[in-house]
Parts: structure tokens; C-alpha cells; sequence
């Protein structure tokens, strides 16, 4: 825990930048709730929507030690989880303001009880690229509640993540984790391209394996999901 602080505090602005953005993305989820789904959402009392987003944090949290590569895609750095699944099962029966506390507090599970390996990067990157898979999918959800919906959902959900995953991992991630570890940009690159010759630069690692590792990574939770939300929606809304 000591060493937890002490990297806390050698990364003090890049984590107030998180929390700021971190902020924005509850408050847009929040102006979605009040405009696009106003009246839409399921009344739920306040305890039991605290102690619901609790428990799905902590069992997304735990998801996240269980991390596995898919290295026909993407080298073995990128490490994909299935904590998605809580946080979308939440999403979908409390709106898009839960899922996004959700995904906020499972991050923070993590880092107590196992702390952190990347000074932070990673684990608010997490926060973030899951957040634009859970926001976008619960918001398309909760304006018609059909079976069909969901799947809709779900797939525009996983393009959102792909998307900005990319996106984000060429101007940011990439870049700040070769600096945080010491490793010089162009032998991540060779990892990517040991994979796939196509990958010569940051972009393209962004394009042939960061937006297909998503894409599989979102369809496996989105299928997941899928199976197991009618089951849970009716104790977490409490109709079981």
C-alpha cells in the first residue's frame, strides 16, 4: 500500500488529469440520463443501486487479475479481461452514469488490492477505453429495451472502443509506456511487426493489432453479457 502512495504521488498530475477527465466522462453520462433517457430508466432505490454498483465494482475488479493475451493478434503486452461484464450488466439496468462508476471503482479495487504496474498509465487507460464501450452501449440500450437493441448496442459499443483504443494508444499510450519502462519505441514496434509485417510504426501497431484485439475482446463480453444480463437485471432492479 506505501508503495501504491508513493507512485500516487510521483504521478500526482497525470492522476488529477484522470480525475478530471474521469469527471467529464460521469457528467456526460449524466446529461445523457437527464436529456436523450430521461424518464426511461428503471426507479431504483438509492441503497440498493450503492450496494449494486458496489458489488459489480468489486467482482469487475477481481476480473481484472485474470488477464490473458491473444497473441495471433497483438503482442503479448496487451492483455485483455472479461471486467467489461459487470460493468455492462450495470449499465444496462441502472443507465450510463452506474456503468461509468462502475468502471471508475473497479479500477480502484484493483490498485488496493494489487496495485500497479504501469505508474497508473494502464490502469486508467483501462477506465477510459472501457468507459467508451460501457457509456455509448448503455445510452443506444435504455432508448428501446429489445433483445435486438442490445445487440446493436453492444456491436456500436465494441467500434467505439476499437476507435478510440486505437486511437488513443498511437498519440498516448504507446508512446508513454516505451518512456515508462525504458524500452525504445522501435522495438515495440518490432514486437508488433514480429506478428504482423504490416506494423512499421506506432499507427499502424494502433491499426493491425489494437483495433482487432479490441474488436475480439469487445464481441467476447458483448456475447458474455448477452447471456447472462436477463438473469441478473431482475435481482439487481428486485423482481427475483
Amino acid at each position: 500500500m506505501n508503495g501504491l502512495f508513493q507512485t500516487l504521488k510521483e504521478n500526482l498530475s497525470f492522476v488529477l488529469v484522470c480525475i478530471v477527465a474521469a469527471a467529464v466522462i460521469i457528467g456526460l453520462a449524466l446529461l445523457a440520463e437527464r436529456t436523450v433517457l430521461k424518464g426511461k430508466l428503471v426507479k431504483i432505490s438509492p441503497t440498493r443501486r450503492t450496494a449494486t454498483c458496489a458489488m459489480l465494482a468489486a467482482a469487475a475488479g477481481l476480473l481484472m487479475f485474470f488477464e490473458f493475451p491473444i497473441p495471433i493478434i497483438a503482442p503479448s503486452f496487451y492483455e485483455a479481461d472479461l471486467s467489461e461484464i459487470p460493468v455492462l450488466i450495470g449499465a444496462f439496468s441502472m443507465g450510463p452514469v452506474a456503468g461509468a462508476v462502475i468502471e471508475l471503482v473497479k479500477v480502484f479495487v484493483k490498485l488496493v488490492l494489487k496495485g500497479t504496474s504501469t505508474a497508473f498509465v494502464g490502469d486508467f487507460a483501462n477506465f477510459f477505453i472501457g468507459c467508451t464501450m460501457v457509456v455509448p452501449a448503455s445510452i443506444v440500450y435504455h432508448v428501446k429495451k429489445t433483445r435486438k437493441n442490445a445487440v446493436i448496442s453492444l456491436a456500436l459499443g465494441t467500434v467505439f472502443m476499437a476507435a478510440f483504443g486505437s486511437v488513443f494508444n498511437a498519440v498516448y499510450l504507446i508512446p508513454q509506456f516505451a518512456k515508462l519502462f525504458g524500452v525504445p519505441l522501435d522495438a515495440i514496434i518490432a514486437m508488433g511487426a514480429e506478428i504482423n509485417p504490416n506494423i512499421t510504426s506506432a499507427w499502424s501497431l494502433a491499426l493491425w493489432a489494437v483495433v482487432p484485439f479490441n474488436i475480439i475482446k469487445g464481441a467476447g463480453v458483448s456475447a458474455i453479457t448477452m447471456l447472462l444480463y436477463k438473469p441478473m437485471s431482475g435481482i439487481i432492479k428486485g423482481k427475483r
